[in-house]
């Protein structure tokens, strides 16, 4: 994990901001400012850019970012697996890879059942954890034939991939090995992170303890089955964060992540992380909030010492401290996403990156 050998710092473009998060909408998105976005990012010496699929793409930036890069890895954060056929993520997998030069990380989430079958009009075919194993088995059977040229025989419970001409095949590239790391909260999904995938990205829901009592042990035991240690995933953490430049702005940060942690409680999938604290006549009242469109009620059902519990909370100046002191031993990678307002002081930010990357 972290410890003295330091973290690997990620960061986020055209990430849901407060205004989303309270039913506001959505902001515009445009080349140029992707491309500035993944040149900053790499200049200020992050490890990683990601693209979550919340409102836009998440792979189309990602084109536009490996143009515009040279070292920095580039990732889905997430891209929501059901809605796209195994092969039509795998070759946007493949391309990317391809167009990178290897830098590309599949981040593949499953969403909820309400979301897949009535916001992506998709369709919902059993339990999820069993169905995402399939779809990451299936994905592994692309990319072998896409390399060899091999013929398909991959039978499974929810996908099958028994044919591929070489006309449609995309062929063989340089840097054949995909990265794939799973969105999760849940035991399941963290075992089968750790058992056949290279990373595991663990919701910013998530609280600290859950995580440490909860999620790494499920990954260390899905690691155990595949042959593997917890040394082999690449255990990627999110944290909330409220941080500004004084405590009154941090006061001020701390309501405008009350929205956005609110937002995510809401969502009955992820209270297995609230009733693991108690919280549970939280999350329903919160759930129920959000069927009536209340959203911008809700952060008042988030009390401090919750926040507390899921937050980095900080200035400026003791952000990276407080980020190794609560991610140091839980994560080998951490993703900052940071305020537009807070990634301005670009001279900061550089050396709060350089600062946990040695720790």
């Amino acid at each position: 994990m972290g410890g003295n050998e330091g973290l690997r710092v990620q960061t986020v473009m055209s990430a849901p901001d407060s205004d989303n998060y309270a039913g506001e909408g959505q902001a515009p998105i445009d080349v140029a400012g992707i491309a500035a976005a993944a040149r900053k990012a790499e200049e200020l010496g992050f490890d990683g850019v990601t693209a979550p699929e919340a409102g836009h793409d998440p792979f189309l930036p990602l084109v536009i970012a490996a143009e515009h890069t040279e070292r920095i890895e580039l990732g889905t954060n997430v891209a929501i697996a059901f809605p796209r056929s195994p092969l039509v993520t795998a070759q946007l997998a493949w391309d990317l890879q391809q167009l990178s030069g290897g830098r590309f990380q599949l981040g593949l989430g499953t969403q909820v059942r309400g979301h897949v079958e009535r916001r992506y009009a998709s369709s919902w075919t059993g339990p999820p954890g069993p169905r995402l194993r399939d779809y990451v088995m299936c994905l592994e059977a692309m990319f072998e034939t896409f390399q060899t040229g091999e013929a398909p025989a991959f039978e499974g419970n929810h996908y099958h991939f028994t044919l591929m001409n070489p006309f449609f095949n995309p062929g063989p590239i340089e840097h054949p090995h995909i990265p794939i790391h799973l969105a999760a909260v849940n035991p399941y999904m963290a075992r089968l992170a750790g058992e056949r995938c290279d990373g595991l990205r663990l919701h910013p829901i998530a609280t600290f303890r859950y995580a440490r009592e909860v999620v790494l042990p499920a990954v260390e035991a899905g690691a155990a089955a595949g042959g593997r240690t917890l040394d082999d995933v690449d255990v990627i953490g999110a944290p909330f964060l409220a941080v500004a430049e004084d405590e009154e702005g941090v006061e001020t940060a701390k309501q405008l992540l009350k929205q956005n942690i609110a937002f995510y409680s809401s969502t009955r999938t992820y209270h297995a992380v609230l009733d693991f604290h108690g919280w549970t006549d939280v999350g329903l009242e919160l759930h129920q909030m959000s069927r009536e469109g209340r959203w911008k009620e809700m952060p008042s059902r988030i009390s401090d010492a919750m926040l507390d519990e899921w937050a980095i909370i900080a200035t400026c100046d003791d952000l990276a401290a407080r980020v190794e002191e609560r991610c140091g031993d839980l994560f080998s990678t951490v993703l900052l996403d940071l305020s537009p307002s807070l990634r301005r002081n670009e001279e900061w930010v550089a050396d709060t990156v350089a600062a946990l990357q040695r720790n």
